[in-house]
């Protein structure tokens, strides 16, 4: 399953890694400080999902870039309204004249809405965005689908929802055929609702549609990460329809439950009403995460327990 690491320290602006089982390349969700985070870790990062920019979750991206340049790999951003022209901003504030114009291709994913992400792309050594298209879709690859929530923060703060492929396995005791390259077949056939493909066994043509009851279909991991949101019933409904059964999610719980005063003003969540949502959801895993710079260890475990209280309930 996806592995999520925690890079940032109690006093450090937050960013979480996302590893990928069997291989080499991981997702970053936002980029404050991240001391934890290795320059390996780094250079493997294949996409970067910005829930919005202010300075705390966004500092750190020139980090991050610093050591992936020259890779020549496609690394892909992911972000809010407007994040093309900050990413852009950010890159043509340096001086390139030593970079090869194939060092590193970053391709931006901006989030307009639900249904309309629009497609950039930006080189070295000139950084200037180029519109490539717009669709209906974030972000996809051979190990995940990623949905998200758009949330305010007086600003939009993209909520993100990882979900592993599903994969399909063979019930090893469910026939009595002998094994052989035939199960792969069916399983590619199951994949692809290929209901006629004819599948070969022991000499013998069968329909694949009448093998599918010997494949078993285990739903990918989903793994997701909320963060800065107001306590409101708009928010909260958006968290709902993304997250509602996720396997683990990471949520921001800036605040104490007596400081939930500062939470209203500052468009944030605090420790109880982040437990409850995610109670809510019907989460099975939640972590609180992005507490105040405010706070000490001992607020944390605070945090922590009226977290937890309420999503327990």
């Amino acid at each position: 399953m996806l592995q999520a690491e925690i890079k940032s320290l109690l006093k450090e602006d937050i960013s979480i890694l996302i590893k990928i089982p069997n291989s080499g390349k991981h997702y970053v969700c936002d980029c404050g400080e991240a001391s934890l985070l290795t320059v390996k870790e780094a250079q493997a990062i294949s996409a970067i999902f910005i829930s919005h920019t202010h300075i705390d979750h966004f500092s750190n991206f020139d980090g991050i870039f610093r050591h992936q340049i020259g890779s020549g790999e496609k690394v892909v951003i992911c972000g809010p309204k407007n994040i093309h022209q900050q990413i852009e901003a950010r890159l043509k504030s340096y001086t390139w004249n030593l970079i090869d114009e194939n060092a590193i291709e970053y391709e931006i994913h901006e989030i307009i809405s639900k249904e309309e992400i629009n497609i950039y792309t930006l080189r070295p050594p000139y950084w200037n965005a180029e519109y490539v298209k717009t669709q209906n879709f974030l972000f996809e690859d051979k190990y995940v689908n990623v949905d998200f929530a758009i949330l305010d923060h007086k600003t939009d703060s993209i909520a993100y929802l990882f979900k592993e492929k599903d994969s399909v396995t063979f019930h090893d005791n469910a026939s009595d055929f002998r094994k052989g390259k035939w199960i792969s077949e069916l399983k590619t056939a199951f994949e692809n609702n290929d209901l006629e493909k004819e599948i070969e066994i022991e000499e013998t043509l069968y329909k694949a549609s009448d093998l599918f009851h010997l494949l078993t279909i285990n739903e990918g991991y989903k793994l997701g990460v909320i963060m800065d949101h107001a306590v409101d019933e708009d928010n909260y409904k958006k968290i709902k329809a993304v997250f509602n059964n996720a396997d683990k999610v990471y949520i921001e719980t800036f605040y104490k439950d007596t400081d939930q005063e500062f939470a209203k003003i500052n468009y944030h969540s605090f420790a109880s009403a982040s437990g409850k949502i995610m109670n809510e959801c019907k989460v099975k895993e939640a972590v609180p995460i992005h507490f105040s710079r405010r706070y000490t260890e001992n607020d944390q475990l605070e945090i922590e327990s009226a977290f937890y209280k309420a999503f327990q309930n």
